[in-house]
């Protein structure tokens, strides 16, 4: 089986309503979607969130990256040589983690297709292929949380991932008055965005433990490279705080963890450029016998599909979940797949990511 083709093309899927944080507002999908074709008829997948403020990619660095460097340098590579595929993928250029995330996705797949199997079984995964995710409570009025919250709740979510970050006062009260609401219903995971100075952090999270909400973890509470003030407020919470934006890759998830800066990781293939840096900082973890989260950005179920495969496969490290980007859109535009019924994601065995087509997808000419 060889790599005779790349294909690019855009996918548009609205939100039920917009996604809010402290850095930016998102009312709809529109991701680069990526079809490797091969001269055997299987097509491989992947996925492309353009997420300017965390990882620096656009659509239109994207679509170059892809099509200009990354893409070249697999036409007529056999699917079955992954590793130097992957290594291709990884040193074709710098940064540009989004982009390789995608082509690797799609490599992926195409690699546990030519083998008859499902990815999380490639991956070496042979448990419950189910995970459980919470859901995004974007920032908002005081109000709106709270309703956004039951609404969640009574859909059956059992995690609730605040968003805060943008009043620290406010944010007190955003919380508190959620915990009230659904109090012994749903675990509480809050997530400052990179919104609050170390001190605000501490000031915050004291305040709501004092005041007796429980939170299950603090995420990101300073910007993304004060590792100084990311231990600050590890060492003077209660609640174990999880940095995302501070960790890329394996490299940086080591320093963390060797200096003791968090307490939770947060994976996201944007950020780690696909599968094979995630795998490899699932397992450092494990090593170090610390925790980590499974997330994504504002993406479908194609990417999405890829971060459950993982999170199957690694459950041993991967022990939280946050993939409720396909929970957040109006429809499901992708026909098989990972089943997504709320928060209960679950995986069939059809070959690689099991995706059959994608409907809506726009061609983007050469």
């Amino acid at each position: 089986m060889k790599i005779t083709e790349i294909r690019l093309g855009m996918l548009r899927v609205p939100l039920k309503t917009p996604f809010k944080t402290a850095l930016r507002t998102v009312d709809t999908v529109e991701d680069i979607v990526v079809e490797v074709h091969t001269d055997s008829g299987h097509v491989g997948y992947g996925e492309a969130a353009p997420t300017a403020v965390i990882t620096g990619d656009t659509h239109g660095s994207i679509i170059e990256a892809i099509r200009r460097v990354i893409g070249p340098r697999l036409i007529g590579r056999e699917v079955a040589d992954l590793n130097r595929n992957v290594a291709l993928v990884q040193s074709a250029m710098e940064r540009n983690t989004s982009a390789k995330a995608a082509v690797e996705i799609a490599l992926y797949d195409l690699f546990a297709q030519l083998y008859g199997a499902p990815l999380y079984r490639v991956l070496g995964g042979g448990g419950d292929p189910v995970v459980t995710t919470d859901i995004t409570i974007s920032v908002d009025y005081i109000d709106k949380m709270v309703a956004d919250s039951l609404a969640a709740v009574e859909r059956g979510f059992e995690s609730l991932k605040i968003k805060v970050g943008k009043d620290i006062g406010v944010d007190i009260e955003r919380v508190k008055a959620i915990h009230s609401a659904v109090d012994g219903r749903a675990l509480l995971r809050l997530d400052a965005n990179q919104g609050w100075t170390p001190k605000q952090a501490v000031r915050a999270v004291s305040t709501l433990e004092d005041a007796g909400v429980a939170l299950e973890l603090l995420e990101q509470p300073v910007h993304a490279r004060d590792i100084e003030g990311l231990k600050y407020v590890t060492e003077r919470v209660l609640t174990p705080v999880m940095a995302d934006e501070s960790v890329f890759g394996p490299a940086e998830v080591i320093d963390l963890i060797q200096r003791r800066a968090a307490d939770i990781i947060n994976i996201k293939l944007m950020k780690t450029g696909g599968i094979s840096n995630a795998v490899r900082i699932a397992d450092i973890a494990a090593v170090y016998g610390v925790e980590c989260m499974i997330g994504c950005m504002i993406e479908s179920s194609i990417s999405v599909a890829a971060a459950v495969h993982l999170a199957i496969a690694k459950g041993g490290a991967i022990t939280k979940v946050d993939l409720d980007g396909p929970s957040l859109c109006r429809f499901n535009p992708v026909d098989g797949g990972v089943e997504f019924n709320e928060s209960e994601i679950s995986v069939g065995d059809a070959p690689g990511l099991g995706i059959r087509g994608i409907r809506g997808l726009e061609a983007i000419p050469a």
